[in-house]
Order: C-alpha cells, then structure tokens, then sequence
C-alpha cells in the first residue's frame, strides 16, 4: 500500500478515538523475528539445542526438597545462560513525603541508566562520567548525613544470589502453592544460614512447578555493615526463552507513613531491565545471510539528483542514521504496532491540515521513561514513559503536533549525522554525541504552529485533557526534575518549572482539581507500554479500568508496584514449546 493510499484510510479512524486504536493494534499480529543464524552456523546450532533441552519439561519432583534443589540447580543454569549477556538497566526512584489528602506523594526524584555486564556485575553508565560502578555498596551508603542511591544495587537484585545461592547457606521453607497470572508456583520462605549472612537473601521465592525455574523474588539482603543499606526488593522474571524465566523488573521500597513512624527514609523505585538479545551486527552472518540482485535502472527518469532532491536525500540519510543507531544502542524500540497507533494520530493532523510533505512523517518510540520528545528530519520520537502518563488521544496528538510543527517549519535538525563516523561512538556514550534541542525561538514558533494545527483538527474540542496534563506537569515539576529532564530532546518546564512548551493549550484547560476523581490529568507510570525484556519489542497493555475509591489511587506520574500477568511461551500444536524465532518475535541466542 502506498503512502497516499495510506493517508486515505487515517480519515476513517480520525474518530475512533485512542483506546480503539491501542485495542486495534494489539490484535494484530507481530511479525515475525528474523533468524540471525545461518543452517551452517554451528554455535547457533549448540545455543539452539541448548534451548530445546532446557524447554523439555521435567519428570514431576516428588518432594518439595527435590523442587528446591531444582530451583537452585536453575538459577545457577539460568545465571550462566545470561552471562555473556549486556542488558540495559533502567532506575527510576521517587522520594516520598506525606500528603494528607493524596497519601504519600514525590518529593524528588533520581534517575540511572546503565549497561550490566552480567559476567562482571559491572555497570556502564549512561548519564555518568563515571564508567564503573563495581564495588560499591548494594542499595547505597550515607555521607555526610545524606543518603545516596547507588544504581549497582538496584540491579543486583536480578537475582537471589549470585555466588552461594545453595542448601549450605540458606534454609527453605514451604510455603504453599500459589497462582501468579496463568502459572501455578510453589512458595517457599528462604533464610540464610549460620552468622555470617551478610549480603546474604531473606525473603521468599515462587517456583514455576513444570521447569522449577524461580519466577518471583520478595524480600531484601541482610547486612551487619554499619552505614549500608540493603532495599527491599521485589523481582519478577518472564518466560521469553524456552525453558528460561528472564529477569524483567524489580520494584523497591522503603518508608512507613504511617502514625507515630519515624522513618526519614522513604522511597519507591522501579528498575526495567531490557536488551538481552541485543547484538552488534556481525560481519559474517550479514554476508552469509544477504541476497543481492542485480538490477540496472535503464528508464529516462534514471539521472543524477536536482540540487533539492540531494538536499532532501542527505536529510533522509541522516535520519536513517540516527535511528539505526538508537535501535543498535537498545534506545529505540524495534518498528512495531505502536508506532502504528501514533502513525494514525499523525496522519489525523496532517489530514485535516492538508499537511502535504515531499517525505512521510513516522513515528518511533524510545524505551525510556523522562517524559520527552524530539524529531530528527521527518521521524518523531517520543519516550515510552511519556506515552505511559498521557491521559487520552488528545494530549497524545498535543505532544506529536509540537514535533510535527518543526518539521513543517523546515526545522530540520541531524543533518550533521549523515556522516557517519559520527555514529561511532560507544552505546553508553549516546546522550553525550547526539541531541535533538532547538532554539527558544524555534520552539516559540513550534507551539503556535502545534495549535493552529490542533484547531484544524479532530482534537480541537478535546484538549481540556491535554491542559490539565500540562498544569500536571507544573504542579509536580521541582519533585519530578529527573522525570521531566530530556536527554535528547527540549524541556517541557523551564528551570523554575513552569511549563514552556505548548502554554497556551494549557491556560485554556480547567483548573486542576486533584482530589477529584472524575478529573484525570495524567497516570501512572507503566500504564501504556508493555516491554519485552528480551528483544526491545513494545506492546499496549490489555487492562480493565479500575474504579477510584479516593484521590489517592489516582497517582499521576507516579511510580508503582509491578505486577504482571505470567504466562508461559506459547506451545504448538503437538505440545512442543514453539522456537524462540518465532514466539513473541524473541531470537536465537548466538
């Protein structure tokens, strides 16, 4: 289907408002994963028979000491599986105050992104000069009479313990069965032996009851170091390769509010753990895989490029460019049916607008939750959390009618990336060489093109949510800081943390009501996007609404507890477990 052909259709969905589309584009399927490995490569071919020997079910264990010497047998398979694995680590931690009307609400915020090294538990930083964080504390230290977070300990947590996790030094009890989503577990209470526990799990474990793979991590480390701090942690694993149950996000918290509690530390963190299969490309395999045809162009149209159409090439290449190179760096989520629902919010605009443009506008999503957006020639950006908080289809198409606005108004940026030694640089040095920001004046003129383009269009009448997601941002903007600081992008809030971008749709909004229930201004984190751990891939989230009982369970850009839905890989007709290539666009390990 062509591009016009394409644009023609977006008139019919202009009012089916967002929830539709998310639903429309969760119920097509996801295309399929490309096989990286060639019949011939035999490292693939040892990684894929590994895999089907894992994803075998065992003979029922017959007592629960035998499940439990599974379950450590497991965890040990499962740590050496991931060993040569560089998954990026995502923190974002909220500092707690109390609220007598809307509980315990953010006072500050912090925010870490890193790379693991799951061979060394070494952390590259992202945001950091500093490169490693090997040897510092788990959960963090006080100096100074200040307490300090440290990103290595969050991301320790990935597991119960990494060198001495047996029968020698800790003690299980059990604990029942227990259903988490679809599948059933055993429960066990986990305590370390003898008096040397320091840095040591206390707490309790789920086990998945075909493979004994541990599927759920609750509790915390104990320490004797005076200054540490172990967090309480809670750590939860998805089944995305056969016979493996990956770890995927850990929540933490500290703090108690309640009467008469005298804790000055509180806290709710969410770590997101992603990019397990993500690789470099590898010279050998992309020869042994490509298929080139030879074809000549003999037409008349066949010659070299007008001054204007090289101008509009370099701009595309460059565009190309910096979105291979986000994706490479595990940034950039792979093209999928998101993109596809913000594609129609796009075409909604253009539509009405009779935007025409000599290239398409697309859209691509970054993995990362600091509310931002930014477009680099025709592609706009915009980060999953900020899709997560958005309140409706109308504050959605606010955010893309800024970006859309600069690239009406020519406001190209990255053509200085269609070199392209510029993209080499390291992943963890990402933020440091690229960025998206614009002139103060070109924003100005941005958000009065945006509302021109809003007015025209089907959202025209609906942007009273779009405000009060605004006058959201304002009220929280110096407790949030690390949430709204764009990495790439422009700011939503000036230093003072008044809003800048796109005021005008926010002063004609209502006031904002925060114990109101029926006014929803902006949600939670983690309320839109559903991520894969293991390729990158993102879907919208299947949820039924929840009726509020009081302004407390509202929580507007605020950190929550994970609890998925677990399920098990899909299986075949005959019962197999379906090949990682083909089940939830998960790829062989190499």
């Amino acid at each position: 289907m062509g591009y016009g052909k394409y644009r023609a259709v977006a008139l019919v969905l202009v009012v089916i408002g967002w929830g539709t589309c998310f639903a429309m584009a969760q119920s097509s399927p996801a295309p399929a994963a490309i096989v990286s490995a060639t019949a011939g490569d035999s490292q693939a071919a040892q990684a894929s028979a590994a895999l089907a020997k894992a994803s075998i079910p065992q003979p029922p264990a017959r007592t629960m000491d035998e499940v439990v010497n599974r379950a450590i047998e497991r965890e040990h398979v499962l740590m050496q599986f991931l060993q040569d694995r560089n998954p990026l680590v995502e923190t974002y931690l909220q500092n707690l105050r109390p609220d007598e009307q809307l509980g315990a609400v953010p006072s500050e915020d912090h925010y870490f992104l890193g790379r693991l090294d799951l061979q060394e538990t070494e952390r590259r930083d992202y945001l950091s000069k500093d490169k490693s964080f090997q040897g510092r504390l788990l959960g963090g230290f006080t100096k100074l009479y200040r307490f300090e977070y440290q990103p290595m300990g969050f991301s320790w947590m990935l597991f119960v313990d990494r060198s001495e996790f047996d029968r020698q030094h800790y003690d299980f009890e059990f604990g029942g069965k227990d259903f988490l989503g679809d599948v059933r577990c055993f429960v066990f209470d986990v305590k370390p032996k003898g008096k040397d526990t320091d840095g040591r799990f206390v707490g309790r474990i789920w086990v998945e009851d075909q493979n004994y793979n541990i599927v759920r991590i609750n509790g915390t480390y104990e320490t004797r170091k005076r200054g540490a701090t172990f967090f309480h942690m809670d750590s939860w694993r998805l089944n995305l390769v056969p016979g493996y149950w990956i770890p995927a996000y850990i929540y933490s918290e500290e703090g108690d509010f309640s009467y008469g509690a005298k804790d000055k530390l509180a806290f709710k963190a969410q770590t997101r753990i992603w990019g397990y299969d993500l690789k470099k490309a590898n010279p050998t395999d992309a020869l042994a895989q490509m298929t080139v045809d030879s074809v000549k162009d003999e037409s008349a149209a066949a010659q070299d490029a007008s001054p204007l159409q090289a101008q509009r090439e370099w701009q595309q290449q460059a565009e190309d460019n910096v979105v291979q190179r986000l994706q490479e760096a595990g940034l950039l989520a792979p093209a999928g049916d998101v993109d596809k629902v913000l594609q129609t919010v796009i075409d909604n605009l253009e539509i009405t607008n009779n935007i025409n443009l000599p290239r398409p506008v697309k859209a691509r999503v970054m993995l990362t939750s600091p509310l931002e957006t930014f477009s680099v020639g025709n592609t706009i950006v915009i980060s999953r959390g900020l899709i997560d908080v958005l309140p409706d289809e109308a504050s959605l198409a606010m955010v893309l009618s800024h970006e859309l606005a600069h690239i009406v108004l020519g406001h190209n940026l990255g053509s200085k990336y269609a070199f392209t030694d510029r993209m080499l640089f390291s992943d963890e040095a990402t933020y440091q060489s690229l960025g998206f920001r614009h002139s103060p004046e070109e924003e100005t003129a941005a958000d009065a093109k945006a509302y021109e383009i809003l007015q025209k269009s089907p959202y025209a009448k609906k942007l009273d949510g779009a405000g009060l997601f605004l006058r959201q941002l304002q009220v929280r903007s110096t407790a949030l800081s690390a949430l709204l600081t764009p990495h790439l992008g422009n700011s939503f809030v000036d230093e003072k943390g008044n809003v800048i971008r796109m005021a005008q749709v926010m002063n004609a909004a209502p006031a904002l009501e925060e114990t109101k229930l029926t006014q929803i201004a902006a949600l939670p984190l983690g309320s839109r996007i559903r991520l894969n751990p293991w390729n990158g891939q993102i879907e919208l989230i299947k949820a039924a609404p929840v009726a509020f009982i009081s302004a407390r369970d509202k929580m507007p850009l605020e950190v929550t507890p994970f609890f998925p839905h677990l399920t098990r890989l899909a299986e075949t007709e005959n019962g197999a477990v379906a090949d990682p290539a083909t089940t939830a666009g998960v790829s062989q390990p190499q």
